[in-house]
This record gives structure tokens, sequence and C-alpha cells, in this order.
């Protein structure tokens, strides 16, 4: 029993950090021009595709990232479709022989579209990407769970709604969401412009757990304690360009707060790269007046970033922490005597 509790631990600390700082040694140069070159092949044979790929490259992290890159910049985001079936599946909820086929005939429709238009929702995108990816032999596994960005609704998050994948590389687990890295849907028309963002790939396992929850825990590699979905629920809002900039959010880390008048809130992060200071702004809503202002310290010490401020007049606060013009997370605060 020793033994296999020894050799667990050493499972769980090969896990730990796993993420794309560990191919920093890597050039994804090629990969990336593959990948272009094959920008706007259809997706009727998937092997020939997969093959044109992966073909050229040494290594299976250069060939999990020319699929990845391929599938995030040619296949669109359908945003409508994923709310018709969100709303089919609320409405068949509480009748399991309509719900199942609804499913199916779902399944199919997906799959139809995903084919012939390149357009899908979150579980078209990870089916493909691991698709391909084991048809170039490479470990790619489509996760289904929660995921939580700053338009879902945590009083009606009774069912998953979302896909993402895990990909074994050099012996190590990584978490990508090709979905959310491939572009930006319109709030209000839905319509979707590819805009790829290259902090949802290979993201370490503390970050990705803020927004993405597994049905299975086991497909969090987390070294520490696995976190409630609970306490998951209560994280703060990341945005989409949070994953642009840091590579680690650390304090606050619930989404709702209570502090005292006149107290020094600290906002800690570790960033992608390094920023300049005057970047950095919060934009601070009490319900009747909005202002943008700066943090009262501001200290960058390598690509650790430390923020304090403080609130002088007790109220609700809802806060918005930016770099630059891209909206980074949300907090609330209620600030007492």
């Amino acid at each position: 029993m020793k033994t296999l509790g020894l050799l667990f631990s050493i499972f769980i600390a090969l896990q730990a950090n796993a993420q794309l700082s560990d191919f920093d040694h890597i050039d994804f140069k090629k990969a990336d021009s593959i990948a272009l070159v094959y920008k706007g092949d259809d997706l009727k044979n998937l092997p020939e595709l997969s093959h044109n790929l992966t073909s050229n490259l040494d290594s299976d992290v250069e060939r999990f990232r020319a699929i990845y890159i391929w599938v995030c910049t040619n296949v669109a985001n359908d945003y409508g479709l994923y709310l018709k079936n969100k709303k089919k599946r609320e409405k068949f909820e509480d009748d399991s022989l309509k719900l199942e086929a609804w499913n199916e005939s779902f399944k199919k429709k997906l799959f139809s579209k995903l084919r012939k238009r390149k357009k899908t929702i979150c579980s078209g995108y990870a089916y493909l990407v691991s698709e391909l990816s084991r048809l170039a032999n490479i470990n790619c596994r489509m996760v289904n769970g929660f995921g939580r960005t700053s338009t879902t609704s945590i009083d009606n998050f009774n069912a998953p709604n979302h896909s993402w994948n895990a990909v074994k590389l050099d012996n190590k687990w990584y978490l990508s969401d090709p979905t959310w890295a491939s572009g930006i849907v319109h709030p209000f028309n839905y319509g979707f412009k590819f805009n790829y963002n290259n902090g949802l790939f290979l993201t370490s396992p503390e970050f990705f757990a803020l927004t993405h929850y597994p049905i299975e825990s086991k497909w969090m590699f987390l070294d520490n304690e696995i976190p409630t979905f609970q306490s998951f629920l209560e994280n703060p809002i990341l945005y989409g360009k949070a994953y642009k900039h840091l590579s680690a959010h650390l304090t606050p880390n619930t989404l709702n707060n209570t502090i005292q008048k006149n107290e020094t809130i600290t906002f800690k992060y570790e960033l992608i790269e390094p920023i300049d200071k005057e970047q950095i702004s919060f934009i601070i809503d009490n319900g009747y007046n909005t202002i943008t202002t700066k943090p009262k310290s501001v200290v960058i010490d390598d690509l650790s970033l430390t923020l304090e401020y403080q609130f002088n007049k007790t109220g609700y606060y809802d806060t918005h922490f930016l770099i630059g013009e891209n909206l980074i997370v949300t907090y609330t605060f209620k600030v007492e005597d």
C-alpha cells in the first residue's frame, strides 16, 4: 500500500504546474505556419488533414499545437446553436426520454454543421481537437463540465454546459480550451469574430480551474486540494483577456467580499509578460456613479503584479480590473464601518 501511495504521489507531482512554460525551449513558429498553410481546408477527410498538419513536425507538443491552432483559426463558434441546445435541454430536464431523443438528434445536427460549414459549439471543438490528435497518435481527451463566463447565470447552473481538452505530452497532462481560444461572440447578435487567445493553450491547472470545473475531478490535475463546486461558483469573474495577460490569479479569491472602510485590499497576479504600470486601472461602480481610477499602489516584481486599494466610504462596489482597455476580472466589495 505504501508503494501505491508513493506512486500516486509521484503522479500528482508530475501534474503540478503543467503549463505552456514547460515548453519554453520549443519554437512553435513551424507548427503555426503549417496550420496557416492548410487554412481553409475542409473536414471531409480527417486522417488526411491530421497527417498534413503533423507529419513534418518533430514532437508531440508541436503536432498538437498545429492541430489546435488549425481548429481555433478555422472553426467558427455557433453561439446561436449553443443557446438552442441549452433551451431544449432545460425544457426536457425532467423528461429523460425526450432529453435523450433531443441529444441524439442534436448530435447529428452538430456534427453535420461542423463537417459541412466548420461551425460548431464547444463539444464540436473539443471533439475535433481530440479526433485529429488521435489520428496523430497523441493521447488527447474531451473533457465535459462547467464553464463560467461573465454571462453565465450560476442560479441556473444545474447541468454541464461546456467541453474542453486534456492532452498528454511528455508523460504529463495539460489543459486547453479551443472554444474560448478561437474568438469572440458578439453579446447581442451572436456573430462570431476569429481572435485567437494563446492564454488558453496548455494553461496552468490552477488558473484553468477558476473558470472550468470538470464532471470528473481527475481532469483538474491539481496538486493541492480539489476545490468544491460551491467554491468554484464563488470565484471572481474572469474574462477572456485575463488569459491573454495573466498566468495566475492569486487574490482576492472570491467574487463577493466584505471589508471595512479604509481597509487595504491586496490584489495579486502573475503576468505572462511585462506591462507598463500606466496600463493598470480600476472601473468602480457603486450603483449611482462609475469612476475610472488607479490603484493606491502598484508593484511589479519580475512578472508578479501586486495592487492595493482602499474604499473610504461604505456601500456596495462593483470593481473591474483592466489592463489597457482589456477587462480582466470583476469583484464586488461590501464596505462596512
